[in-house]
């Protein structure tokens, strides 16, 4: 397939800090590709050099087959931008909202669009209501019919959902799938792992760097990963007893069930006898697929050994 965006080693810093650490990535043509990690991951500052906001301190970044950073005007033409922050006017109606940003990007003759966003989005019935009133998931709905208004190539998401409640969140990604069946490329930025799950492909970051990329389904694949899942009463005592034996990092709570990652499945006898020792009621021990969560934990506690044994390698 073409590739939309390519990066190539990129390498951004600010003053002492390494936000983006030789990144390399490319983005096919009609894909949904998420990056994935938490807060200084280097996700916004990666979307900033993708969207030409930023210029790299060194490799390469290709938006079309051009490096956005010295085609701006082209490269605002072909992308499409919602930020993680809710940033149109508020003392603006949503009908002059869109008018705005319309006319901001040469498109004159924008009813036709503007209508048809209007309806996909649900918000027809409200154009005349000032954006400052608006919930949180009107907001950014709002926000992405403008940055669709001028039908760009490209769109990126800077953490679109977050703040916005669960419901609203769904409404979004039907949005998102509706605009995607028709062709449109999207790169996203999220926290949420559930959200990555609905992505082509995804990146894991962590300090910059690519811990892992590959389709969803193949990242919980991984050989390597063996986890179970525990369903014992009380969650919380079983979660501690674990956390003792396994180690903090090793045993997670979802709900009322428990995720261990461990050496080995015959581990969960061992388990077993430790709740049990405990007076913890144990229903259910299984190997279970590792959930894109538990995926990244492991890639992150990997990379964190490998730092710790190259500093300790600078040292001598």
């Amino acid at each position: 397939m073409t590739s939309v965006l390519v990066l190539d080693d990129v390498v951004k810093s600010f003053d002492a800090v390494r936000a983006v650490d030789g990144l390399s990535m490319e983005v096919a043509a009609g894909e949904m590709f998420g990056l994935i990690g938490p807060d200084g991951a280097g996700k916004t500052t990666t979307l900033r050099m993708m969207c030409g906001l930023l210029r790299p301190d060194s490799g390469r970044v290709r938006l079309f087959g051009a490096d956005p950073f010295r085609a701006r005007r082209a490269s605002a033409a072909s992308i499409g931008y919602v930020s993680q922050r809710f940033s149109l006017y508020g003392d603006l109606s949503i009908d002059e909202n869109i008018a705005f940003f319309s006319r901001l990007h040469g498109v004159t003759q924008f009813g036709p669009q503007r209508n048809r966003l209007l309806e996909l989005t649900g918000l027809m019935p409200f154009r005349t209501r000032l954006a400052q009133n608006l919930s949180g998931g009107m907001k950014q709905k709002l926000a992405l019919a403008c940055t669709l208004v001028h039908q760009p190539r490209l769109l990126i998401l800077d953490e679109p959902t977050t703040g916005v409640d669960p419901v609203s969140r769904r409404e979004f990604w039907k949005l998102l799938n509706e605009f995607r069946s028709e062709g449109l490329t999207a790169v996203l930025a999220t926290p949420y792992l559930d959200e990555a799950e609905k992505c082509g492909r995804v990146a894991l970051l962590r300090d910059g760097r690519v811990l892992a990329l590959d389709t969803p389904a193949a990242l919980r694949r991984m050989d390597d990963i063996v986890m179970l899942e525990i369903v014992a009463s009380p969650s919380r005592q079983a979660l501690r007893v674990l956390r003792e034996k396994l180690g903090d990092d090793d045993v997670s709570l979802f709900g009322d069930r428990l995720h261990a990652r461990v050496a080995s499945a015959a581990l969960a006898r061992d388990i077993e006898a430790w709740l049990s020792d405990a007076q913890v009621d144990v229903s259910r021990v299984r190997p279970i697929v590792p959930t894109l969560e538990d995926v990244f934990i492991d890639h992150v506690q990997k990379a964190q050994r490998q730092d710790a044994v190259q500093e300790v390698g600078g040292r001598s």
